[in-house]
């Protein structure tokens, strides 16, 4: 029998079904007002199709934990109309659409490592790691005395996501990048 749980136990990430299809809870909240029925809000990512949704629910539902596993892949390549992985265990290559990799995407390069997760033994999302290193390939050139406090620069990564960098950042150099928010982290050269 599935597992239920109630919004106590609920975080961001956890794989819950609805209605017999699988989503990925993006945000929650539990709504109490007063004389009135409490409310479960909740911002869902459907795993099989990417779309963002909300839904608000009765308080104290109860909600079903899907039954998935994730899986360590690496990422091959892209075929112009899906993205091509490789379970690390077992070798076998199986594509994934864009709309289940998602905003992702943007974040990796060949040769990555990921999760990918299945759905009743088919793989429909991805986790990316929580940081990536990529290269610096087009930026504003940096000049003397920029320095990380003096403000931000667009800068496109070697694939092809643009995310603000400090100053002092030039082309051809590594930044960590945080897949979650798009956000940099540190220079890593």
């Amino acid at each position: 029998m599935p597992e239920t749980i109630s919004y106590s136990d609920l975080r961001r990430g956890t794989v819950i079904e609805l209605d017999g299809e699988p989503y990925q809870v993006v945000d929650w909240k539990h709504v109490i007002m007063q004389q009135r029925t409490p409310v479960l809000s909740l911002k869902l990512r459907h795993l099989k199709t990417g779309r963002v949704l909300e839904r608000n629910l009765p308080g104290y539902t109860r909600l079903t934990l899907a039954e998935v596993e994730a899986r360590e892949a690496q990422y091959l390549y892209y075929d112009g109309h899906a993205y091509v992985f490789m379970d690390t265990e077992t070798f076998d290559q199986f594509p994934l659409t864009p709309e289940q990799v998602g905003e992702g995407a943007q974040f990796m390069k060949e040769g990555v490592g990921v999760k990918v997760v299945y759905y009743k033994g088919q793989p429909t999302a991805l986790e990316l790691p929580n940081f990536v290193e990529l290269q610096v390939v087009e930026t504003a050139p940096a000049f003397k005395g920029d320095t990380a406090q003096s403000g931000r620069k667009p800068a496109t990564l070697e694939t092809g996501a643009v995310i603000k960098v400090p100053m002092h950042v030039k082309v051809g150099d590594i930044v960590k990048v945080d897949t979650r928010t798009g956000e940099y982290i540190e220079t890593v050269t």
